[in-house]
Parts: C-alpha cells; structure tokens; sequence
C-alpha cells in the first residue's frame, strides 16, 4: 500500500478459541512491533497475556519488539496449542489403518476410533 501522509496504517489482531480481537491503528513511520502493542490496547483488553510469552509475529513470520513496520502490516499475538500436532497426527494414522484393515477383512471399523 503507498501511503503519502507519513503515517502507518497497521492492525493488531489476538485470537482466541471463541473470538477475535482485533484493532487498526495509525502510527507514525518508523514505529516499531512493540509501540503498536502499546497503542492497541491489548493490554488493557488482556491483563494477565503476556504477548512475547507464545510470541509475535508480522503476517505469520516470528519478529522481535523492535522490528520496524511497514503501511499495512498485521501483528498476529500468539497463543499457546489447544492440541499436540503430534498426537494428533498418530490418532489420524490409526484411524486410516483401522479403517484399511476393516475394508481388507469386510468388517466395520473398530468401536471407539473416529
């Protein structure tokens, strides 16, 4: 986005498993992760979140506090995983081979496998 006036026009945006937060500011050029962070408010919205504890990050890639922004950029704060990826994964692979072996054999899959 070209931006003439010498101001930045960014969000900051927190997910949370039920809702989104999210809020668009205007900063001066030149203003860094952590002064959007200060002027959102996300603080005052989440009192016990300490954003750097999970991470922040610029459109999906990790940045430190005094990383610079750009005319348009979205600041992602982090929160911990509901679920293990790895767990996960082996449950998907269960049940891929439980429902193999139950189409080789002519049976129904097995009780209790998703």
């Amino acid at each position: 986005m070209a931006n003439n006036s010498g101001n930045l026009h960014i969000s900051v945006c927190y997910a949370e498993p039920s809702a989104v937060w999210q809020r668009a500011l205007t900063l001066p050029t030149g203003a860094t992760v952590q002064d959007a962070l200060r002027e959102s408010g996300l603080q005052a919205a989440f009192p016990d979140l300490d954003p750097w504890g999970q991470g922040v990050g610029v459109f999906g890639k990790l940045c430190q506090a005094e990383t610079a922004l750009a005319d348009g950029d979205r600041i992602e704060v982090y929160r911990p995983l509901s679920f293990d990826p790895m767990v996960s994964r082996r449950r998907r692979a269960e049940h891929r081979r439980a429902k193999a072996t139950a189409a080789r054999n002519g049976r129904a899959r097995p009780a209790g496998l998703l």
